[in-house]
């Protein structure tokens, strides 16, 4: 079986949601010993900005006028769709940037939405899925900034109604405490939203180890 892993956090050390995408891909290796997972990083080693012009554009030329730009960008919204497709499980780590969606990994849902196979219809239908998802503030209910969070609800959309996958999120919030002194008073609450997440990564990558596979 195989686990295919994103992570679109633009750090390799002391990234908060690389640290849950870890507890969720080690409870799923756990479960399947010797199984493979295979990794891509788009927040290190970037998709081409221009990609999804040019694979939409290549929808609109004849195979044979595509220029080389858009003949790379066709292949390169196919691979990536045959990572998905090729997976048993599938673990994406996308923290919440600038309030919105990194755009690392809009350009990735853009392009992969350019290939046949998953423009407009459930190409990941009943396939689990984890997002691993964090957050430096706080924005649930009650907060200042309640709603400000416009990337949660955007995957969730893309990833269980668009694309159709068994969707399990995890989530952490006040991930910049102990790094803005502004947040401080809020340690202990940003600690035991941290305890609460990394449990919730346990028993997500445990789940993940035993969905069944849609046929």
């Amino acid at each position: 079986m195989t686990l295919f892993r994103l992570d679109a956090s633009i750090r390799t050390h002391g990234s908060a949601s690389r640290e849950i995408a870890d507890i969720v891909e080690e409870e799923w290796l756990a479960a399947h010993p010797g199984d493979r997972v295979e990794h891509r990083h788009i927040g290190v080693d970037t998709l081409p900005a221009t990609a999804w012009a040019a694979a939409v554009t290549a929808g609109m030329t004849a195979p044979q006028e595509r220029t080389a730009e858009q003949r790379d960008a066709v292949t390169l919204a196919a691979t990536l769709v045959d990572e998905l497709l090729s997976a048993d499980a599938i673990l994406f780590a996308v923290p919440l940037y600038n309030y919105g969606v990194s755009q690392h990994f809009k350009t990735y849902i853009d392009v992969v939405c350019t290939d046949p196979r998953a423009s407009g219809t459930p190409f990941l239908a009943g396939k689990p899925v984890v997002l691993a998802t964090v957050r430096g503030g706080a924005y649930g209910g009650g907060t200042p900034r309640e709603g400000w969070d416009h990337s949660t609800p955007y995957l969730r959309r893309i990833l269980a109604d668009c694309w159709g996958a068994h969707l399990s999120v995890v989530e952490r919030e006040f991930t910049l405490v102990g790094v803005n002194p502004a947040l401080d008073p809020f340690t202990e609450q940003a600690s035991q939203m941290h305890a609460g997440a990394l449990l919730a990564a346990r028993e997500a990558g445990r789940a993940l180890g035993t969905l069944p596979i849609p046929a």
